[in-house]
């Protein structure tokens, strides 16, 4: 992925989405198969709907069209961060405490290196995960990747 290329289009895109009243998530630009996709994730505080993805496509081809920062062809897709969506860094984490997590660590904690329980607090060494009636601290460092988990 280029990252001065999603930077770019972030720039763009930032003003476009917040006139709008959302938020923008993530900047993705990846090849898959034989295309080229240029994925803009969006949010809103009760999320988003089908006409928040068409608006800010709608305006942001516009504006990517002008600005001609991709040479290739490439597919458009704008969307929520979805149910599961990462956690990518301690303001997500904060925002979404109490709620439900998995988190990947880089090193066993305990024996286990998958967890999935509540996130029962932040703080600026880590967090503290609640799961089957235990609890567990996982320091900053440790985590490999973290995303909010759908209970059914």
């Amino acid at each position: 992925m280029d990252k001065d290329l999603t930077g770019k289009v972030a720039a763009l895109a930032e003003p476009v989405v917040q006139n709008m009243g959302l938020e923008l998530f993530d900047v993705e630009y990846v090849k898959e198969g034989d295309y080229w996709y240029l994925r803009i994730y969006i949010d809103k505080e009760k999320g988003v709907d089908l006409d928040d993805c068409t608006q800010v496509s709608l305006a942001l081809s516009d504006i990517l069209d002008t600005k001609n920062l991709i040479s290739q062809s490439y597919l458009l897709e704008v969307s929520s961060p979805g149910l599961e969506r990462p956690l990518r860094d301690r303001t997500d984490f904060l925002k979404y405490q109490g709620s439900l997590v998995s988190i990947e660590t880089l090193e066993k904690i305990e024996g286990f290196m998958k967890f999935t329980g509540y996130l029962t607090e932040v703080n600026d060494q880590g967090m503290l995960l609640t799961y089957e009636n235990n609890q567990i601290f996982i320091s900053w460092p440790a985590v490999e990747k973290a995303h909010l988990a759908v209970e059914f």
